[in-house]
Order: C-alpha cells, then sequence, then structure tokens
C-alpha cells in the first residue's frame, strides 16, 4: 500500500518520497523562510466539482494560524474559453497555462471522458515543460490520463479511479498501473486514484511538506480521517460474477461450480464436469475467461463472501464455511489478499449500502447428506446465532493457515 499513515516511514516497497519539496529544500522551508509554496490546479472544462473543491479546500483556505504563510493556489485554464464544473458552477480562473512553469506544485485536476481521451496539446505540453523544470506534478483522479499523454507515468507506477482502469491499462502499457491504492507518491510524481482518495493525497502533500501534525489538524478541521486503511478497491463493486462468452460451452459448468463454492472443487472435476481433458479445459478456460480455473474459484468464493458480509447477520465463521475457505483465518487471509480489507472492515463500511435487500441474500447450496448444520462443509444456518465478539484481524502468515482440501486456495 502506498498511502502511509501519518508520521511512519512510506513502506520500503515503494519509492521514497525525495526529502525536499518540490520548491527545493527541506520540507517546509520555504513557507519558513516566507515564501509561500504555489500549487498550480489546472482544470479543464467539466472538471467534476469535488475533485476541484478538495484543493480549494486544503490549498486555498487561509490557514495561516497553523503555518505562516499558508500555500497560495493558483487556478489555472487548461484551455480557452470559459471553464465549468460537471454541475454547470463557472469556474473563476486567474491564470493561465504558462504560470505551471514558476509554480512549485502543478496539480492536474479530473477531466470530462472527452478530455481524458484527447487533452488539449497545450495543456500536454505545459505538465511535460513543468516536470522538466523540476516541478511537482499530481494528478488527481481521471487527471493521470493527462499525464501519461505527457509521457510523464512511463515505467512508473501510477493508478486512477477503479471505473477507468481497465481503458487506462490498455492505453497506456508502459505505466505500470496499479489500481488498488488510494494514492501513489514516487517522489517528483504523484496520482490519486478516485474521487475521495482526492482527500487522501492532498492530506499527504500537506503532511510531505509540513509534517503529521500540521496535516492531522487540516483533517480535523475537514472532519476526516488523516489516513484511511485499504485501497479503493474495497469500494468498487462487488467482484461481479464472470462467465462465458458467445457459445463457448463452460457456461454450463461455471454455474455448475457456483452452485458448490462450499464443496471441495478442483480442476480435475471441473474439466470431467465440462467433459473435457484437463488440458483442453484449462487452455478453454484461459482463452475464454481470461484467466485460470484456481483464480476464478477463488474471484468467486470472494465474492460469495463480499454478498454474505453485505446481505446477512452471519457470523464470519459460517461465511468461511459457505464461501468454501473452511476457517475464518482463511477467509480472512483470502479475503484482504484480494480486497485489502478485512472481512470485519468490509462489512462495516458496507453492511447498511444493501440493507434494502437483505431478504435477497444468495441462496444457500442444498445441505448434503450426512453433514449437520454448522459442520465444516455443511451449508444450514445457525438458528440463532451467538452474539460474536468484535471480529480482530491482525495479519495472517501463510504459513500459519489451516490447510484446507480444497487445492484451488493454494495458487497455482
Amino acid at each position: 500500500m502506498t498511502s502511509t499513515p501519518p508520521g511512519s516511514s512510506p513502506p520500503s516497497s515503494a519509492p521514497r518520497p525525495a526529502p525536499t519539496s518540490a520548491g527545493g529544500g527541506a520540507p517546509g522551508s520555504a513557507e519558513r523562510a516566507g515564501r509561500r509554496h504555489v500549487v498550480a490546479l489546472v482544470v479543464t472544462d467539466r472538471t467534476p466539482d469535488f475533485e476541484l473543491a478538495v484543493p480549494c479546500e486544503v490549498f486555498g483556505l487561509d490557514r495561516s494560524d497553523l503555518v505562516d504563510p499558508w500555500y497560495e493556489l493558483r487556478l489555472c485554464a487548461g484551455e480557452p474559453g470559459e471553464l465549468r464544473t460537471a454541475s454547470g458552477l463557472v469556474v473563476p480562473t486567474t491564470h493561465g497555462l504558462d504560470a505551471l512553469a514558476e509554480a512549485d506544485t502543478v496539480m492536474v485536476a479530473a477531466c470530462a471522458r472527452s478530455r481524458q481521451l484527447v487533452p488539449p496539446p497545450e495543456l500536454i505540453s505545459a505538465v511535460r515543460e513543468a516536470h522538466r523544470r523540476g516541478r511537482r506534478v499530481v494528478s488527481l483522479c481521471a487527471g493521470a490520463y493527462v499525464l501519461a499523454e505527457a509521457g510523464l507515468l512511463d515505467g512508473r507506477r501510477a493508478t486512477t479511479h477503479w471505473m477507468n482502469a481497465t481503458d487506462f491499462a490498455h492505453r497506456y502499457p508502459t505505466v505500470d498501473f496499479d489500481p488498488e491504492p488510494l494514492y501513489i507518491d514516487t517522489g517528483s510524481i504523484l496520482t490519486s486514484a478516485g474521487t475521495g482518495s482526492v482527500i487522501d493525497l492532498c492530506l499527504h502533500l500537506v503532511r510531505r511538506d509540513l509534517g503529521a501534525a500540521v496535516a492531522n489538524e487540516v483533517a480535523r478541521r475537514m472532519v476526516v480521517p488523516p489516513h484511511r486503511e485499504g485501497g479503493q478497491t474495497q469500494f468498487a463493486k462487488p467482484l461481479a460474477r464472470s462467465s462465458g462468452r458467445g457459445g463457448d460451452g463452460l457456461a454450463p459448468v461455471l454455474d455448475w461450480a457456483r452452485e458448490r463454492l462450499d464443496q471441495p472443487l478442483t480442476v480435475p472435476g471441473l474439466a470431467r464436469e465440462a467433459g473435457l481433458s484437463e488440458r483442453t479445459f484449462a487452455r478453454r478456460f484461459r482463452d475464454t475467461l481470461g484467466t485460470t480455473p484456481l483464480r476464478w474459484l477463488l474471484q468467486e468464493r470472494v465474492r460469495l463472501a463480499q454478498e454474505l458480509l453485505e446481505t446477512t447477520d452471519e457470523p464470519v465463521e459460517t461465511i468461511a464455511h459457505r464461501a468454501g475457505f473452511g476457517t475464518a483465518a482463511n477467509l480472512r487471509h483470502h479475503f484482504r489478499r484480494t480486497t485489502t480489507v478485512s472481512p470485519a472492515t468490509y462489512r462495516h463500511v458496507f453492511r447498511h449500502r444493501s440493507a434494502g435487500v437483505r431478504a435477497k441474500a444468495p441462496t444457500r447450496p442444498p445441505e448434503r447428506p450426512g453433514l449437520s448444520p454448522g459442520s465444516a462443509a455443511g451449508t444450514a444456518p445457525l438458528a440463532h446465532p451467538a452474539p460474536q465478539p468484535p471480529e480482530q484481524s491482525p495479519p495472517v502468515h501463510p504459513h500459519a493457515l489451516t490447510p484446507l482440501s480444497d487445492p484451488t486456495l493454494h495458487g497455482e
């Protein structure tokens, strides 16, 4: 995870931010010397209101009671003509693209779809020149398209809104695209994920420039957490069911497997059900779905666990059995690896989202003979589950997990 908790060091796997601010000197040295740190926010027509409002709130308000002088925010027109937000509000830009070269931080706000596909050439050139001059360049949400078009993200880790993940990765194969983090800091270039993560990135910039205490106080005044756990995957739609395409013959076996997720499922068993050899089945599966049978099974089990966490009151142990993970420890391990948050956190965040559809909770697979309700492979619910203590989700080391009879949970 690239977003770093306040007061802690960046993870060793992530590039360590440069110890100097974009304007030179130690973080905050320019401000202490009496010169404002200039943030040039580039706006194009139909910029989403939220992505414009957050930088104005963080950098545009006078917070000289915290640090004097505070930042200076300049709204820069990224294209000619009157600019409006997505809701139609007129944006009172005070500067043009020439202001980017003199700023300390250049921030490209999210763009409308038309600007994502074809950013104004003058904007691309200005952003590229600002970076050449050593300015810190930041993209907010879909503003990453502009940075990618300028070639600034080639060979770098970068992110953007999860809804743009497939399109962005396809358009810019030379970018080391990661759809998971709330933001990515590679030193001189930073990118944020979707919408709300703009807050996380802006607070990170304050923390990097002025320290954790100042960033935490800004967060308190905005009534937001100074740091959020996990990445944007937890806020994306639950994993969608994948299915075969165009008469490939796999749809029946996929449905057959979904009805038996609580049971041990293996590639040989799926191949037999499909009437194919293992080799042919694996090849056809990858050609059709773009993944392996083992990964597909894990995705389906996580998807089922997401549904059950959102729509039922069942304890995690029961959900683990119903989704085929065997134990709560295995569920926590694979759920966190897929969504970056624990089952308890996911349920806490999204429980009320599905309150109106709990009556449509996934139908339980039929109970198999010889298994009692609530047993390791059973599927019947506990009539009145005992109150469960708050779930604790410490990191689970893979070697500490109880082995499952289902080999699909042990990689490929």
